[in-house]
């Protein structure tokens, strides 16, 4: 099936991703393309619409990214977030300055007068991120969007179907702001909605099928939502050549490995299990730089894979569930954002490596897995599980990661999970989770000195993990929670809570 698309370009904000993923929100397909694509090629996907994204750049900065000028002739409705509608205000013709003020965070703005703001309240508190503005519109554009600071904060040209805000409608931290997409979409647009997860499933299966033939596909079983739906789906498209090998990395949580064998042999799965933990303990001895740890656990995991697989015979592809954000957060896919941090599972295998990757759900983002999760009918309890990071408790060790220092942490996190869970607090968090500082501190305990660990609790809140903001949990569940802490895991003499939001920090310390 062919779906109406929306077309984003890649100007190089951390919220290029969002933009997309709260239009798939809506039921419509989008996809990010590069920022410098040929109108002619935009044309030949017949997008019902186009957006240009948000960026760090000043248009006016040397070697600044710029879209081909005659998209906006094509006649397909274009909308220009924040950078976008500084681009679009500068190749029309109109012109961008320095604000006088710069706006990062909150603002209010006051709107009216387009079919953008229907059903949207006069004044709207929105999230800007911006040091330029328009400070003349192009001829033709009518100015429908003030703020204190901004004399344009929205402008419109029907005729010619280009919409342009300077504020992002994608963050969660705007009001009115998915309103504001759909208007675009569905007012502006004509999309129907064809876009759900019932869909993709189909879509999905039939992708992996064409793309593995006849061959055989090994898949990484984490016992996270993420490899769980991708080798259903791959399952699902052809059956017994899946084999799902589990791989013990001695960086799991507590009891963790028995737990993954007793879930997926519920699944009936084909699954093979194995304890490389040594192996991988091994070549993270004397290690504390958190890109190499990334590093060598994707080799090791990658060596790890490649012997199993010998194992079975002929193999073709590898599967992993490489999601949007570890892609957006690994490498600019097709636009200018920022590297972040490198994930063990993107940018391909080595060339010595037999095999192909298979990652059917690297366009997605994690609660559209879920989704998809429960369109294949998986259990509640896999549907909620809070995502686990690919390195696992290495990247939670800030430090070297060692057998004594990973037995501290176990047992603290642990805890933190219990307590979370028991007041029910478990399914309103994104992730929740201790962290192990390499900082020894004086501490009394039963009259007598001690010098132990300190454990860092980090709880988020997040709709997709892209921006999250700390969790207010109830003091005395974190009373309780540092009182466990100390009193039960002996080398731990001090918790702290971690109120950082993302951005400017990340959810993982490491």
């Amino acid at each position: 099936m062919i779906h109406q698309t929306i077309i984003v370009l890649d100007f190089g904000s951390q919220y290029t991703q969002l933009i997309a993923r709260r239009l798939r929100e809506l039921s419509v397909y989008s996809e990010i393309w590069a920022p410098d694509t040929r109108a002619e090629v935009i044309r030949a996907r017949n997008p019902a619409g186009i957006i240009l994204s948000g960026g760090p750049r000043s248009v006016s900065d040397p070697g600044a990214p710029a879209c081909d000028s005659a998209l906006f002739d094509l006649g397909s409705p274009v909308l220009g977030i924040c950078y976008g509608m500084q681009l679009m205000a500068h190749t029309l013709g109109g012109s961008v300055a320095p604000a006088a003020q710069r706006e990062f965070g909150h603002a209010v703005v006051k709107v009216g007068g387009s079919v953008l703001f229907d059903r949207v309240p006069a004044a709207i508190q929105v999230w800007a991120s911006h040091g330029d503005l328009v400070a003349v519109p192009p001829a033709g554009f009518t100015v429908v969007g003030t703020s204190s600071n901004a004399p344009v904060a929205a402008m419109v040209n029907p005729e010619r179907r280009l919409y342009a805000l300077l504020f992002h409608p994608e963050v969660v931290h705007t009001e009115s702001g998915l309103e504001i997409l759909r208007n675009f979409a569905y007012g502006v647009c004509g999309c129907t909605g064809d876009w759900t997860m019932s869909s993709f499933v189909e879509e999905s299966t039939a992708r992996v099928r064409q793309q593995v033939g006849d061959g055989r596909v090994v898949c990484g079983l984490s016992g996270g939502v993420d490899s769980t739906v991708a080798a259903l789906i791959i399952h699902r498209a052809i059956g017994e050549r899946l084999t799902c090998i589990f791989v013990d990395n001695g960086v799991l949580r507590l009891d963790e490995g028995a737990q993954i064998r007793a879930r997926f042999e519920r699944l009936q799965l084909p699954l093979r299990c194995v304890d490389a933990s040594t192996l991988f303990l091994g070549r993270l001895e004397g290690i504390t730089e958190p890109e190499q740890k990334r590093k060598v656990i994707g080799a090791t995991f990658i060596d790890v894979f490649d012997q199993e697989a010998s194992r079975l015979g002929q193999v073709d592809f590898l599967a992993q569930g490489t999601l949007y954000p570890d892609v957006i957060e690994s490498v600019a896919i097709v636009g200018q954002s920022a590297l972040i941090k490198s994930h063990h599972n993107v940018g391909g295998l080595p060339e010595r490596m037999r095999m192909t990757l298979v990652e059917p759900l690297r366009q997605l983002f994690k609660d559209e897995v879920r989704s998809v999760g429960r369109e294949l009918g998986l259990d509640e309890e896999f549907v909620v599980r809070q995502p686990f990071p690919g390195p696992g408790l290495a990247v939670r060790i800030l430090g070297e990661v060692t057998a004594s220092r990973l037995d501290l942490l176990r047992r603290a996190d642990a805890i933190v999970a219990g307590e979370v869970k028991r007041e029910g607090w478990y399914t309103r968090l994104w992730q929740s989770f201790a962290v192990l500082l390499p900082i020894q501190s004086v501490g009394v305990m039963g009259d007598e000195r001690t010098y132990e660990y300190t454990v860092a609790i980090r709880a988020v809140e997040s709709r997709d993990g892209m921006t999250a903001d700390w969790a207010r949990l109830p003091h005395d569940l974190l009373a309780r929670i540092s009182s466990r802490i100390v009193n039960e895991v002996r080398g731990i003499n001090r918790v702290v809570y971690d109120i950082s939001s993302k951005p400017p920090a990340t959810i993982e310390w490491e």
